[in-house]
């Protein structure tokens, strides 16, 4: 039976796009994987590697307007599924506690931590996110968001205010569209 595990990441962050990842695992299986939290970044790049090697892996980027217009659930569950289909052949699949449409599957509970496939998927989704959000923050230095790729730290909360959003921030999270009104309204006054 072809089983794939499929992970995302990305739900919270303020800026950056949310990625899925569907993986099915070589027979002989790949030494060393676990939640992609627990992994250093060399850790977790390197594992990246050998998991595009050696396994069958879909990648599903959604874009911030889309998870604005969709919601982060419903884009978590656009993305994975879109990840599993984009696979081809998959008879089953493991989710981390998001369930996938039209496929029979299983949602866990901290999958990552208890399913291997998972855990691939987390590993290869966050890599891939982590890099697109270093991009991002040569595009946009004042950010940060090399750093804190898009969560809502303190210092990612203080050049929101400082500098206003970008083109990289979800609109519709409270911070964010906290600013844009703010902005709105200076506009609005000037303007009178």
């Amino acid at each position: 039976m072809r089983v794939a595990g499929c992970d995302e990441v990305g739900r919270g962050p303020l800026a950056g796009p949310l990625v899925a990842a569907a993986v099915v695992l070589p027979a002989h299986g790949i030494e060393g994987l676990d939640d992609s939290k627990k992994l250093t970044r060399i850790a977790r790049e390197r594992l990246a590697e050998r998991i595009h090697a050696e396994a069958d892996v879909a990648l599903v980027r959604i874009p911030p307007e889309d998870v604005d217009r969709l919601n982060v659930y419903k884009a978590s569950i656009k993305a994975m599924t879109e990840a599993v289909h984009r696979l081809g052949g998959v008879e089953f699949v493991l989710s981390d506690a998001v369930p996938i449409e039209e496929m029979p599957h299983t949602a866990l509970i901290k999958g990552d931590q208890k399913s291997a496939s998972i855990a691939a998927a987390s590993i290869v989704a966050k890599v891939s996110r982590d890099a697109e959000m270093r991009r991002i923050g040569e595009r946009y230095p004042e950010f940060g968001f090399e750093i804190h790729k898009g969560y809502a730290t303190p210092a990612h909360l203080e050049a929101i205010e400082t500098h206003g959003v970008c083109s990289a921030h979800r609109r519709s999270f409270a911070p964010v569209k906290r600013r844009i009104e703010k902005q709105m309204r200076l506009h609005l006054e000037v303007s009178e």
